[in-house]
C-alpha cells in the first residue's frame, strides 16, 4: 500500500496503525511523530505565517478566502512521484488543509489511480471511528480494532477515574479560547475532549464550527477555568499568548495554556492524552496515575 496523508492528523494515525513505511508523502505541517518529513515528499506546502500576530494570520486568512484564493498548495508532481494508491484528505476546514475537491482535480489530472479518502470528524467518537477508517482502507483492519479499542479503554478509565475524584461536586466549568484575537469558542471534538476530562465545557459548539466570540461573553459565563489553546501553536505558543491576554480573562478562573497542536485540535489519537492531561491539570494528577502534571503539554499561569 503506497499511502499520502494531506493532514498532520492522519499522518499520526498512519503511523500509529504501524504504517510508516507505506507512508510516502505528507504535508509541512506534519511534524509528529518528529520523524514524519524525514525521506517522505512534501505535497502540501503553505503560507508562513510565524512573523504574524494572531489578529494578522485571523485577517490574512479572512481576505485570502474571501478572494477565492486557497491557503494551501497541492504540488502535484510530489504526489505523481509518490504514485499512491490512498490518499488521506479532508473538507471539514478550508483554514485546515487542502479541500478534497482539489485532490480529486489533481488526482484526475494525473491519472493517478490512487483512492481519495475524506477524513472528517465533527465529534471525538467520529475522531476514534476514522481511526478504524484509515486501518480498513490501508488493509489493516485488526491494528484499527486493536487502537480503538485501546483509545475507547483509556476513556473509560479516565471517567471513572474522574468521577471519583470529583465525588459529589459538580464538574468543574471550563472555556476552551481555540484562537485569542478575535476570541474563538472551542467547536468540532473540543468539549467532547473536555467532558472526556471530566468537566463541563461552556460557550462551545460540540461538534460544530469554531466561530469567534468577545471578552464580555467570556466574562459572563465565569468559568472555572479558561484553557489557552490556540489553533497551530505548541505549549511555547500557547503561554506567550495565554500571558498577553491574562488582564481580558475572568479573574476567578484558573488560567492554563495547552499544546493545542499536539493534544487538541487535530483530530487524532493525542486527543485522548489531550482529555488525560486537562484531567490531571484540573482534578490532580492522580487521575492519570501520574505522578507529576504532564508539564510538556499543559502548565497553569494563574
Amino acid at each position: 500500500m503506497r499511502i499520502v496523508s494531506l493532514l498532520p492528523s492522519t499522518t499520526e494515525i498512519v503511523f500509529d496503525l504501524g504504517l510508516a513505511d507505506d507512508l510516502l508523502g505528507v504535508t509541512f505541517e506534519c511534524n509528529y511523530p518528529p520523524s514524519a518529513r524525514v525521506g517522505r515528499e512534501i505535497v502540501v506546502g503553505g503560507m508562513d505565517t510565524k512573523h504574524l500576530t494572531p489578529l494578522e494570520i485571523d485577517e490574512l486568512v479572512r481576505r485570502r478566502l474571501a478572494a477565492g484564493d486557497e491557503l494551501y498548495r497541492l504540488d502535484e508532481d510530489a504526489l505523481s512521484r509518490c504514485d499512491p494508491d490512498l490518499i488521506l484528505s479532508q473538507d471539514l476546514c478550508r483554514v485546515c488543509a487542502v479541500p478534497s475537491g482539489d485532490v480529486d482535480e489533481a488526482v484526475a489530472r494525473l491519472n493517478c489511480r490512487a483512492t481519495v479518502l475524506q477524513i472528517d470528524p465533527q465529534t471525538l467518537d467520529e475522531v476514534i471511528d476514522s481511526v478504524q477508517t484509515v486501518a480498513d482502507a490501508s488493509g489493516v483492519p485488526e491494528r484499527g480494532r486493536r487502537l480503538v479499542e485501546s483509545l475507547r479503554g483509556r476513556l473509560a478509565d479516565l471517567a471513572a477515574a474522574t468521577d471519583a475524584a470529583r465525588g459529589n461536586h459538580a464538574r468543574p466549568t471550563v472555556f476552551v479560547l481555540e484562537w485569542v484575537d478575535p476570541p474563538f469558542v472551542g467547536g468540532h471534538w473540543v468539549p467532547d475532549v473536555v467532558r472526556a476530562a471530566g468537566a463541563e465545557p461552556v460557550l462551545a459548539i460540540p461538534g460544530g464550527r469554531s466561530v469567534p466570540t468577545d471578552w464580555e461573553a467570556i466574562a459572563a459565563i465565569d468559568p472555572d477555568h479558561v484553557i489557552v489553546s490556540p489553533c497551530g501553536y505548541d505549549l511555547a505558543g500557547a503561554m506567550e499568548q495565554a500571558r498577553g491576554i491574562l488582564d481580558r480573562l475572568p479573574p476567578r478562573a484558573a488560567v492554563w495554556a495547552i499544546d493545542a497542536d499536539a493534544v487538541v485540535v487535530r483530530p487524532g489519537p493525542r486527543l485522548v492524552d489531550g482529555a488525560e492531561a486537562i484531567a490531571a491539570a484540573l482534578h490532580g494528577p492522580s487521575v492519570t496515575g501520574a505522578s507529576a502534571l504532564p508539564e510538556q503539554v499543559i502548565q497553569r499561569l494563574r
